[in-house]
């Protein structure tokens, strides 16, 4: 027997036994505050752009990373702020060097794309799925009437693709500095034989007689700065990116250098490679440029509302808030159950897997019994005042990653947050279905340059 969330009665009466109970009343609050909508292409959008007024920067969560409405909603919102409100670029939670083979594509570039495939690696259908794929060639399309200078740009802010970025700066110097990049060939050859498994630098590092890389790759991200100039006049766009993959790798080498050191270390370097990122590219694209992000709400919600903040982690959310403060507008995501789009462990095969009915003691489980399947919830600007009181008290907060583990769910996905101080505002699917990854092998009739093909 189903009840209407999905799960058995019996397996969801023996999860939630020893929990307290929910609240009726504040569902109730929340259920008057809602702006519901029944389809995300009818989101109440007029609504939001008002309150995110003239912010220049729109931090959009999603509580997965592969559920498919979290990725719809975001389009939609993010195609609203670019014809509306001419916002400039995208960045998304994804490498740099697979972002730059998709912004090639969407800006129409004239020089020729890197030969690898984007999002090729773990994990894959967080990026290649056909949920990120319509927007990608909406962007393309839409920036085919634009002249190049005015264009919508699609940017990465992560951490993880050390060797690709290596090969995108040696790719670089061979086209303007052949000389420099023989230099830098023997500088990273020092990472060289770590390529099939990165995490064993982290341990060779641990050996107070091994001579680390740190040396090598920060003098050549030296060396790339004392050209700025130069290279920057030949070409500004792709200098930018060569510039952000040496600083990639620097990152990613430290980064891999700490990790054994304690977690909160490896995803702290990891938030302000992410920040540093987002800031290089506002001074790029200019004072009047507008930027959404697209992350997990685990990196765009305010960490110091969270269970991280007490940790000693912060993340993309509370470094935004610090250096641009009310020019931020930060908005999370929720679902109660469904299917999802995830592994068992890292580098494990994708599967598609049941989310379960939230913890009684949850947000989750709050916006659920408010009886109500979609909606956005203001928590600042035109929010409720009573609810928002209300909803500051503490309560679990359910994240998903590439990761899921069901049977371990309260330990290995629920933390304390208080939403109101963590999120601007909140979008609610009260039922999910996971992303539809694509391989390349499936795509047909796509241009030499299309970034997804082979």
């Amino acid at each position: 027997m189903k009840g209407k969330s999905g799960a058995s009665v019996a397996d969801r009466a023996a999860r939630e036994a020893d929990l307290p109970g929910g609240d009726p009343h504040l569902s109730r609050l929340i259920a008057r505050a809602a702006e519901p909508f029944d389809s995300i292409e009818d989101m109440p959008l007029d609504r939001m752009l008002r309150r995110i007024g003239d912010r220049r920067i729109v931090l959009l969560g999603e509580a997965s990373h592969g559920s498919s409405e979290f990725y719809l909603a975001r389009e939609r919102i993010t195609r609203a702020l670019i014809e509306e409100k001419d916002f400039s670029f995208v960045a998304v939670e994804g490498d740099w060097p697979d972002a730059a083979r998709i912004d090639h594509y969407v800006r129409h570039a004239e020089y020729p794309p890197s030969e690898w495939m984007a999002f090729s690696r773990f994990p894959a259908w967080m990026w290649r799925n056909d949920e990120v794929r319509g927007f990608v060639d909406w962007l393309r399309d839409h920036n085919s009437r634009l002249e190049p200078g005015d264009r919508v740009a699609f940017h990465g802010l992560d951490l993880y693709s050390l060797y690709t970025s290596i090969r995108a700066v040696l790719e670089f110097l061979e086209d303007v500095d052949p000389q420099l990049a023989a230099v830098a060939r023997q500088r990273y050859g020092c990472l060289e034989p770590f390529e099939s498994d990165p995490a064993t630098y982290a341990r060779a590092a641990l050996d107070p007689q091994y001579q680390t890389c740190e040396e090598p790759v920060m003098e050549m991200l030296r060396e790339m700065q004392r050209h700025h100039r130069h290279y920057a006049e030949h070409d500004s766009e792709r200098f930018l990116s060569a510039m952000q993959n040496a600083r990639l790798v620097a990152n990613a080498e430290e980064y891999y250098r700490t990790m054994y050191y304690g977690t909160h270390n490896a995803w702290n370097l990891r938030d302000t490679h992410m920040f540093e990122t987002l800031e290089t590219l506002l001074a790029h694209h200019g004072e009047a440029s507008g930027v959404v992000v697209w992350a997990h709400n685990s990196h765009v919600g305010d960490s110091g509302a969270t269970d991280m903040g007490r940790r000693g982690e912060f993340n993309i959310g509370r470094l935004c808030r610090a250096r641009f403060g009310s020019d931020v507008y930060s908005i999370g995501f929720g679902t109660d159950h469904g299917t999802v789009a995830a592994a068992s462990n890292w580098d494990s095969p994708m599967e598609i897997k049941e989310v379960r009915p939230a913890l009684k003691n949850s947000y989750e489980h709050l916006f659920h019994e408010s009886g109500i399947s979609r909606f956005m919830l203001p928590l600042r600007v035109d929010a409720d005042a009573a609810l928002v009181e209300r909803l500051r008290d503490r309560h679990l907060e359910r994240a998903i990653g590439v990761i899921y583990r069901p049977q371990t769910e309260r330990q290995s996905h629920y933390f304390h947050a208080c939403l109101p101080e963590q999120f601007d505002e909140y979008i609610w699917f009260d039922e999910t279905r996971a992303v539809t990854p694509f391989t390349a092998g499936s795509l047909t009739g796509v241009p030499e340059t299309y970034p997804f093909g082979l």
